[in-house]
């Protein structure tokens, strides 16, 4: 029989949203599911709000104080989807009652932050923790993480990382807690983009060593929403670059930019070693692209040249929709994500990314902070 799993959700927003959609769509993914999961808590800001969480989601209850989740002993998963600033609170509260936890990103606002977190998961080794770092769970970087693990690569030598958004060119658009640094920690697209693809990098290529950023905040004040007539300071970056240097002894370049007019929700990965390269793009999201060195160059290149790996929706089994010839989307990498999550539950395993790997992230935006000030080169502190 499967085991029953019963969840509260802090956060009823679009990611709590988002979160609550990948819970629900377990058994239609997998065959069998992982767990009976069992959408049982919400709490919300407003009883207006999580009483509509209630009525068109099914939760069994809901809440405006997220303690009371935490607390109860009919809850085993505390989901955090708050603003930034409050998932410091959430994790410390949900753990000291012994729930696992699944961490939208990023961690938190700070190192310090980031450190009593990571200390406070690993006095807890019977709480199972994950971070919603869903770009891992792609079926093309999964494969990327493949080929870099078998050496297809070789020596590791650069690395050009985007995520870019476009949605705040508009200079008419009303400020958000995304552009409070009380809420959202001292980085916008840093923290919010760069967080990602952060961690993606890690995932792939190793550990990073140091780091030198620029970033700039282009729509210096934007309207109020409930008063356009009033403007308020923009307290974050709109763009951040970094250059860095990982370990292993790669050296690359990251962007995060909420300014990049002309796309969507693009992600570009690119890296090469001494025997071949990788591509993607999220808005390709269906293959990845391997350049394998070690074949003979000849008359019109021979058999040199790119090939786009058909990576699609090969989840492996228990996968079992959509079926692995169909194309993939960005909610299905949610899905898996929190399939991983729930499995590790199960076995009793540890999961990653985990709440140390969120802090190994916030330890590289720290030092793109302190270099931001500098203009120097930056350590990477340990977690």
């Amino acid at each position: 029989m499967l085991k029953t799993l019963r969840v509260g959700v802090v956060g009823h927003g679009f990611m709590g949203k988002v979160h609550g959609h990948a819970y629900r769509s377990l058994p239609f993914y997998y065959d069998p599911p992982p767990a009976k999961i069992v959408l049982a808590g919400v709490a919300t800001n407003t009883e207006s709000s999580w009483r509509r969480a209630v009525d068109e989601w099914g939760y069994e209850f809901g809440t405006t104080d997220f303690r009371e989740l935490c607390k109860r002993d009919d809850i085993d998963i505390i989901d955090c989807c708050t603003p930034n600033h409050l998932h410091r609170e959430v994790l410390l509260a949900a753990l000291e009652h012994g729930k696992h936890v699944y961490m939208d990103k990023p961690l938190c606002l700070s190192l310090d932050e980031a450190r009593e977190m990571a200390a406070c998961a690993k006095t807890h080794p019977e709480c199972i923790t994950q971070m919603t770092f869903n770009y891992r769970f792609i079926p093309a970087i999964l494969r990327a993480k493949e080929l870099i693990q078998s050496g297809a690569l070789g020596q590791l030598y650069t690395a050009r990382v985007c995520y870019l958004h476009a949605g705040y060119v508009n200079p008419d658009r009303p400020i958000t807690w995304r552009l409070e640094a009380g809420k959202s920690g001292p980085g916008g697209a840093l923290f919010d983009l760069g967080s990602h693809v952060i961690d993606m990098t890690r995932h792939l290529l190793g550990e990073f060593a140091e780091v030198q950023e620029l970033a700039e905040t282009f729509v210096k004040q934007r309207p109020l929403k409930n008063d356009p007539s009033k403007m308020a300071r923009v307290e974050v970056d709109d763009v951040s670059l970094l250059l860095f240097r990982m370990a292993n002894g790669a050296i690359g370049t990251l962007e995060a930019s909420r300014m990049a007019m002309g796309v969507q929700d693009e992600i570009r990965f690119e890296a090469h070693g001494s025997k071949g390269a990788i591509r993607f793009n999220l808005m390709q999201p269906n293959y990845l692209e391997y350049y394998d060195g070690t074949l003979p160059e000849g008359t019109y290149g021979a058999d040199r040249g790119f090939k786009a790996i058909e990576c699609v929706a090969r989840y492996p089994k228990p996968a079992s929709l959509p079926g692995p010839k169909n194309t993939i989307g960005w909610e299905r990498f949610h899905v898996h994500c929190i399939h991983n999550f729930i499995s590790s539950i199960v076995a009793g395993s540890p999961a990653h990314p985990d709440i140390l790997d969120g802090a190994k992230t916030q330890a590289i935006m720290e030092a793109a902070l302190a270099s931001r000030q500098t203009r120097a080169w930056t350590h990477v502190q340990e977690v």
